[in-house]
């Protein structure tokens, strides 16, 4: 190729691919013929002038999830892709798809236990009504008896219940007590026994990870002693179900553990769908720790949190 027809290749090339120029207008710039810009065009891409790559974010996140199914033994991860790695941003895009999941799998007859805070909020809000029957909704976990933030749980429920055609099963009890004869006596009582029963029996578990940090909602209340928030903030990665464990899965405090209302981590393992949603930066020990407790066979989570727990 001589050099003046080299530089046509170039100069269309540039027009039509870094300036958005159409072929018409090329043409006339060059004073060519439309026929002869469209070969000019193909010549670029034949001599290595322009290269064209696609970059399929689909790709990306069906890659990201399939690694995370085989590191983790799940059933299922679903990836979001989110355009920001902030909290409001993730538990937004974590919503929608874990809300499209629950729809794809929530059948009739099932038994979906939930939980509360801002991240299963977000599921809730984003939830589409479907046409089952004989579906229950129940709460997994006692709630907070004495706080004046918001933790969505009676918004959670009903929405929980609207898209699902039935009355949902609150647990009317503090997440944490002061003393295990104070949880032995709740517990005993018919009508707190059977929604207790009803979560062990639910099939369907959907719930999130609490990061360890001194201003979140259970720190705030007062439920701990000084020794216990020591140990837990030294040990701790995270709570489900007002349950703290540490690296490895573990329970950090068994005392604590025995004061708490609500379904346990143990039951979680024998879910047909044992769903954790959770991302961002401060989740991705408590979500690793979790993953070790074997606590969940399904994980919603973001793409950058995808990244990070493959390489822990």
């Amino acid at each position: 190729m001589g050099p003046e027809k080299l530089q046509k290749v170039i100069e269309a090339a540039k027009l039509y691919y870094l300036l958005d120029h159409n072929q018409s207008d090329i043409a006339k710039e060059l004073g060519v013929s439309r026929p002869t810009v469209s070969r000019l065009l193909q010549q670029a891409k034949e001599e290595g002038i322009v290269q064209i790559k696609i970059i399929d974010p689909t790709e990306n996140i069906e890659s990201l999830s399939k690694k995370n199914e085989q590191k983790f033994n799940f059933k299922k991860v679903i990836v979001a892709q989110i355009p920001q790695y902030e909290d409001h941003v993730i538990k937004t895009y974590l919503g929608e798809v874990s809300a499209n999941y629950l729809h794809e799998v929530v059948d009739d007859g099932d038994i979906l236990g939930v939980t509360w805070g801002t991240t299963l909020y977000h599921t809730a809000v984003e939830l589409n009504q479907k046409s089952v029957k004989d579906v229950k909704v129940v709460q997994l976990k006692g709630g907070v008896s004495h706080s004046e933030t918001n933790t969505h749980m009676n918004e959670i429920l009903y929405m929980f219940g609207k898209a699902y055609n039935t009355a949902p099963l609150h647990l009317p009890l503090p997440a944490i007590v002061d003393h295990v004869v104070v949880k032995q006596a709740m517990e005993a009582d018919r009508h707190i026994k059977r929604i207790l029963e009803l979560g062990k029996e639910a099939n369907i578990a959907l719930f999130t990870i609490g990061p360890i940090k001194s201003h979140s909602l259970l720190f705030q209340l007062g439920y701990f002693t000084e020794e216990e928030v020591d140990e837990l903030m030294s040990k701790a990665v995270g709570d489900i179900c007002s349950r703290f464990f540490d690296e490895n899965g573990d329970i950090c405090n068994e005392q604590l553990n025995a004061r708490t209302l609500g379904i346990e981590l143990s039951e979680l393992k024998k879910k047909e769908h044992s769903i954790l949603v959770a991302g961002g930066p401060a989740k991705i020990d408590g979500i690793y720790g979790a993953l070790k407790g074997g606590y969940a066979n399904v994980l919603v989570t973001d793409q950058y949190t995808a990244k990070f727990l493959l390489d822990k």
